[in-house]
């Protein structure tokens, strides 16, 4: 796993050495020693529920670290948002760097040993973990970003990122002079195939000849693979890149090469400013906010949300003046239609690599059909990595 969320500046990434160390659990900006491992998920509920009354204790578990400046900087700013609008009344804390898979699950064992009542898991690969440990701590609400099971207390939310990755496709197809567009891609899963594909066809809505190139790094940060990645893109053609991973090598690699790229999840334009041309953003904190609010209100209910600009979750930002000014109104007028639900991106036709229709023309695919996409659209290279 688009109003713009405010902006601190960016942390500087000459630190990826620092971020590498091992993941510590921070409480409002202290690091604090995590507690030892429950003995079991009934005293871990049981513990949480005779808890002494006083604020909401909120954990989330991380992927990233918080200075990658991307997908979890992006989060970590929702949870400050929390602390700003609701003060004493809340105490979050986080843990950075969670792996996918079984550590998750101890980490987030260990969340609930603490006392933490509401638990926002941050990746995609959470989602096995957290439903072992919700069905063990029932008086736990726990939020899954990214993900599509749920549980009695736990729900799932997510940003529609494609609605950013189609405007940065709409500048990308009007400033490419190869006509040939590069996507960093991260792990193949339909969230990022369905971002691939869309940002081709807001760049085909300007250029219909358009094509994309995309490598693949398997992982959400790593900045060495990511800037390999882009250098390959470059070495195929591409002059301009796009990125569905968490840190801003891809940007900065684009800037070394005089080329053109875009900041993803959050306002990347510091990291390379010559080659910048938009920043397409995440905004949680309005999702945040409403998801504290539900607990301390007593009204949190299972579910699902999947918000976009129209909750303004999502948003395309800080927009190079290297833009010509009918790029920048054609943006303008896609992200007014994405708001007021005049304008639908996956309406058909939309084809497939093979030219067979994958959107029939009029149709409007729904969200089942995009939470499944594991296919290239007509001007994508390439093969989607087997198996997914």
């Amino acid at each position: 796993m688009t109003s713009p969320m405010s902006k601190r500046s960016l942390l500087k990434l000459a630190g990826w050495a620092t971020l590498a160390t091992s993941a510590a659990l921070v409480g409002c900006g202290k690091k604090e020693a995590a507690a030892p491992e429950a003995a079991s998920g009934a005293s871990e509920a049981a513990s949480a529920a005779a808890a002494p009354a006083g604020p909401l204790k909120i954990a989330f578990a991380y992927v990233g670290p918080v200075g990658d400046a991307g997908w979890t900087y992006a989060h970590n700013a929702g949870r400050l948002a929390i602390e700003k609008e609701f003060g004493d009344k809340v105490k979050t804390t986080f843990v950075e760097k969670v792996p996918e898979g079984p550590e998750a699950e101890r980490v987030i064992r260990d969340l609930v040993g603490q006392g933490n009542t509401l638990i926002f898991g941050t990746t995609f690969g959470y989602m096995e973990p957290m439903l072992k440990v919700a069905a063990d701590s029932k008086d736990v609400k726990f939020e899954h970003a990214t993900g599509y099971k749920t549980a009695p207390n736990m729900r799932t939310y997510d940003s529609r990122t494609y609605e950013g990755a189609y405007m940065a496709g709409v500048i990308a197809g009007g400033m490419s002079k190869s006509g040939v567009i590069g996507v960093v891609g991260s792990i193949p899963i339909p969230e990022v195939i369905r971002n691939i594909n869309t940002f081709t066809l807001g760049a085909q809505s300007v250029n219909p000849k358009i094509k994309t190139k995309v490598v693949w790094v398997n992982a959400w940060f790593d900045p060495p693979k990511e800037t390999e990645g882009a250098q390959s893109l470059l070495n195929q053609g591409a002059d301009v890149l796009f990125q569905n991973t968490d840190s801003p090598a891809v940007l900065q690699t684009a800037e070394k090469a005089g080329k053109y790229a875009f900041g993803w999840d959050s306002d990347m334009t510091q990291f390379g400013p010559k080659a910048h041309l938009a920043s397409a953003i995440i905004n949680w904190a309005p999702y945040y906010v409403k998801a504290t609010k539900d607990a301390l209100e007593g009204t949190w209910q299972t579910g699902g949300v999947w918000w976009g600009v129209k909750e303004g979750a999502i948003d395309i930002v800080s927009i190079s003046d290297k833009v010509p000014a009918d790029l920048k109104a054609k943006v303008e007028t896609v992200k007014a239609g994405l708001k007021d639900g005049s304008f639908v991106i996956w309406k058909g036709p939309i084809l497939g690599q093979d030219g067979k229709e994958v959107v029939a023309k009029d149709a409007v695919a729904d969200d089942k059909f995009l939470g499944g996409i594991n296919f290239y659209v007509k001007g994508v290279d390439g093969a989607v990595p087997s198996g997914k």
